[in-house]
């Protein structure tokens, strides 16, 4: 399933993860739109460089199964990911695509016979003019349905979104509530609707729905007796909506949420009223068995790691992460940045107007209730310096503003004094490798301090702001020890990091330290060429999770760094 706990009671659903007929298209031997031919099988979801002789394959390949139907109910099939371009046939008809291998999407299809459909997905991940946010970049775009699938029968009339905001007035808990429903019949309909959470709700009466329309209504519970989530007590509660047609339930919803509110406060970011200090790492989606498609023992694995290190954050670089791990962070206690899918991307493809808008709304949308989720973020090192990119990352901030008011927004950072969009965002976010790049350990507090004076000086308009070091860390290649300093040694990623540390964990003027990164991952093949073993090696970890020498020192600094606050 696409989460870890059910959001359904009433409408009828299936996973469809499993094995389904598979065929890349170097195997094909026929010229059809459809493969007439399948050679393989797959697990779904996985990504199909787990396959051997397509460890490296990019191309288009179509993955194939059969569900069933039910008439007087529409199908919806529910993607977690497809990557990173997915094209959805039913019977031979073409019913859907999406474009990002990174967001959840939906398929609706009604008027289909009581029965068993054939479904077959058309995946791409190769780069080109069809895509703006998958190029050759310093992490790797795998192939397939790299994420969960549903099977779902939704009635005419289905709740298709609830999104809940909690607030506190006077001490009391309250939640804003938006709830969206879907009419894909042709003809109005009337429905009644009830929220609840607990023994307190809203019923927002009789309803009615346009035929082949949507309609949102919103409402508030409020005077909530709950308790707060955070990283010492993520107290979680689930919220019911149900649809009914002539007093009888025909639909249903359920989220998990947690009341929690951000906030910033000049130079500081505030959880629930009080001063918030963020540790931890950035974590791609990667694992040499599984690629992106980590199996949700892989994904407790990583969070229970970084909690031994002391961490509270985990920054999903540089997209949306699979809606079972932020279930995880949720269930933990970890606070989690996450961003719309960008980095390092050019704005003039013809493509990238479209694909940032939608990464950055179906983001927002399927992943709005997560409480672990604190900060928004867009556009990592892209081109903040021009009055073009300017007005490009004034555009995608105020786009996530529109799509949720309620957390703080923000984008990483790698152009320092020259970035001239900076007074756009709630948090400063800088990514420095000031002890790698720049010179050695020894060149971090010096640069910091410069930094931080620029920023906050009576002529910066963006002064006056929280401060997070998004990126910043060493690479180091697993095994490689010599006492001399050298870089691409464990030693050597020991003494930058331990500096690094040293300096932005105890900084007043800082309010979180992000390490670049969790663990190595795979990069595309030549995009950089000082990239050895064609992977990005700055991780604390390896890619098998094997812990290099710099993870005790992080753990001292971490743990420390908890204690005094």
């Amino acid at each position: 399933m696409i989460r870890l706990f059910p959001q359904h009671d009433v409408r009828m659903q299936e996973s469809l993860d499993g094995r389904w007929d598979f065929v890349p298209e170097c195997e094909r031997v026929d010229r059809g739109r459809l493969p007439g031919k399948y050679t393989r099988t797959i697990l779904v979801p996985s990504a199909w460089e787990s396959l051997p002789g397509l460890e490296n394959y990019r191309g288009r390949a179509w993955l194939r199964t059969e569900v069933p139907a039910i008439e007087g109910t529409a199908l919806r099939l529910v993607f977690g990911g497809v990557s990173h371009t997915g094209t959805v046939f039913i019977d031979g008809k073409k019913v859907g695509q999406h474009e990002d291998a990174f967001t959840p999407w939906d398929v609706v299809v009604p008027g289909l016979k009581t029965g068993i459909h054939e479904v077959v997905v058309e995946a791409d991940n190769s780069f080109g003019d069809h895509s703006a946010l998958h190029v050759e970049n310093d992490y790797y775009s795998y192939g397939g349905i790299t994420r969960p699938v549903e099977l779902q029968h939704v009635p005419a009339v289905y709740i298709d979104r609830v999104h809940a905001v909690p607030r506190r007035e006077r001490g009391k808990w309250q939640l804003d509530i938006s709830v969206r429903l879907k009419n894909w019949s042709k003809k109005s309909l009337k429905r009644q609707v009830v929220v609840m959470l607990g023994e307190s709700g809203a019923d927002f009466g009789n309803v009615t729905v346009a035929a082949g329309a949507e309609k949102v209504l919103r409402g508030v519970i409020k005077g909530l007796n709950v308790d707060a989530w955070d990283n010492a007590a993520p107290n979680l509660y689930y919220l019911e909506t149900m649809l009914f047609e002539n007093g009888e339930i025909v639909d249903d919803l359920v989220e998990r949420i947690g009341f929690r509110e951000m906030s910033i406060r000049g130079k500081k970011i505030l959880l629930n009223g009080e001063p918030l200090r963020l540790r931890g790492y950035n974590r791609h989606e990667d694992h040499p068995q599984f690629g992106n498609a980590l199996p949700v023992e892989a994904m407790t694995a990583d969070l229970e790691i970084m909690r031994d290190l002391g961490c509270n954050v985990v920054r999903t670089c540089h997209y949306p992460n699979d809606m079972r791990f932020l279930d995880l962070c949720d269930e933990l206690g970890m606070y989690v940045w996450e961003e719309s899918h960008a980095r390092a991307i050019k704005f003039d493809h013809p493509a990238f107007d479209r694909q940032i808008e939608a990464s950055t709304r179906e983001m927002v949308d399927w992943h709005f209730n997560f409480p672990s989720i604190v900060i928004w973020g867009c556009l990592n090192e892209c081109d903040s310096i021009s009055r073009a990119g300017r007005a490009v990352h004034r555009k995608v901030l105020q786009m996530l503003r529109d799509c949720d008011n309620s957390r703080p927004v923000t984008f990483a950072s790698n152009k320092g004094e020259q970035d001239a969009c900076l007074d756009l965002v709630d948090i400063v976010s800088w990514n420095r490798y000031d002890a790698w790049y720049r010179g050695g350990p020894q060149n971090v507090e010096p640069a910091i301090k410069e930094a931080l004076k620029w920023l906050h000086s009576k002529k910066n308009p963006a002064r006056g702001k929280p401060v997070i070091m998004s990126e910043f860390g060493a690479g180091a290649i697993y095994g490689t020890r010599q006492r001399q300093q050298a870089k691409w040694t464990e030693e050597y990623q020991c003494d930058c990091l331990d500096e690094s540390l040293r300096v932005y964990l105890k900084h007043p003027d800082i309010s979180g330290a992000i390490i670049w990164q969790f663990c190595d991952c795979r990069v595309t093949l030549g995009w950089w060429g000082s990239r050895p073993r064609t992977m990005n090696n700055k991780g604390t970890v390896d890619e098998y999770r094997r812990p290099k020498l710099a993870y005790d020192v992080v753990k001292r600094r971490m743990h420390e760094a908890a204690a005094a606050e």
